[in-house]
């Protein structure tokens, strides 16, 4: 007799549910028609009603309708209903962009989405899907549309760096050269490349010409300047080095690198009085850059300034200790091997 009453109970339950609260049910279940039925239902019930506009229009975009719904999920994205509805119908608004090959469109409503729920994570990877395939469509059009231009070879040669096969992008990066000389960059990301592959001394010297090369075009990159100083010095050519190092620091006063690697070799040479003031400003730059704490914490022990040299050195300590905390220890435990 209970079970009865129970059964009698769940039954009188669903037949109260309202139109609206089974539609919602029905979509979250993935049982879409049952949803559009319901939803229609309360719709007509109360045709002002958002949350069954919204699902509605979930539904009917879920059902493949995007090209119907999308003018809908927009204007409910703009409406000014309850902030979880909002973010349902602009995710679905951007699906349906994804949907009907229309990137381009959905990149205005997708800054609005990161503006309105920043870190969310499934704003951001529909973001992700969307500039994927824009990049993809824009390179097969490139490819398509202009595959004799300089812009194809060097496009090629970013996805083989990015594979890392960096002898298939200095390949490719001589082929755009060959077709566009004055194009800036081009000189540069050879000689990156070509250093990726290998650091023989056939490869040094190759590198650094294209870095000459594209000095020649841009005299006023500090990047190439460095890259020139580096190897250099990987060629034994210090006093060049640090020539090539100042030129950087010159053209782009707050340049990490540069400072970090004119500084270690002022203090080869002893002159800590000029290497402190460059690592300290490096330290300034990039706080956590243990290499250029480190080093200060050496320029301040050769310039006889121990106080300072043990600062430098509780913050290398803290730097590199390993974060701690009830995960962290228990990460540990799990470490520890049993006494015998």
């Amino acid at each position: 007799m209970r079970a009865i009453s129970l059964l009698l109970l769940v039954r009188l339950c669903a037949s109260a549910q309202s139109p609206l609260a089974a539609g919602v049910d029905a979509y979250r279940e993935g049982r879409l028609r049952a949803a559009r039925e319901s939803l229609e239902a309360a719709l007509k019930a109360n045709p002002d009603n958002l949350e069954a506009q919204t699902f509605l229009a979930l539904t009917r975009a879920g059902a493949g309708e995007c090209e119907s719904q999308s003018p809908a999920l927009r204007k409910l994205w703009h409406a000014s209903g309850a902030p979880e509805l909002r973010r349902l119908a602009g995710l679905a608004a951007l699906q349906c962009a994804l949907a009907q090959g229309a990137p381009e469109q959905g990149v205005p409503l997708l800054e609005e989405l990161k503006s309105a729920y920043p870190g969310d994570a499934d704003v951001l990877y529909l973001g992700a899907k969307l500039y994927l395939k824009g990049w993809n469509d824009q390179v097969a059009e490139m490819f398509a549309k202009a595959p004799s231009s300089y812009r194809v070879n060097q496009l090629s040669a970013e996805i083989f760096e990015t594979q890392g096969n960096f002898g298939e992008a200095a390949g490719e990066y001589a082929k755009a050269i060959q077709k566009n000389p004055r194009a800036i960059n081009l000189h540069y990301r050879r000689g990156r490349a070509l250093l990726l592959g290998s650091h023989d001394a056939a490869a040094l010297e190759a590198a650094r010409q294209e870095f000459v090369a594209e000095l020649a075009l841009n005299a006023e990159d500090a990047a190439a300047e460095y890259q020139i100083g580096q190897i250099l010095e990987a060629q034994g050519n210090l006093d060049g080095a640090a020539r090539q190092f100042e030129k950087a620091r010159t053209l782009r006063p707050d340049f990490p690198e540069a400072l970090l690697a004119l500084a270690k070799s002022r203090a080869r040479q002893q002159r800590y009085d000029q290497a402190i003031p460059l690592l300290q400003r490096v330290v300034a730059l990039q706080p956590a850059n243990e290499t250029a704490h480190y080093n200060l914490m050496l320029a301040y022990r050769k310039a006889n300034q121990p106080e300072a040299a043990a600062r430098e050195k509780e913050t290398l300590d803290r730097l590199q200790r390993p974060p701690s905390g009830e995960f962290s220890d228990f990460l540990k435990k799990l470490e520890e091997k049993p006494k015998p």
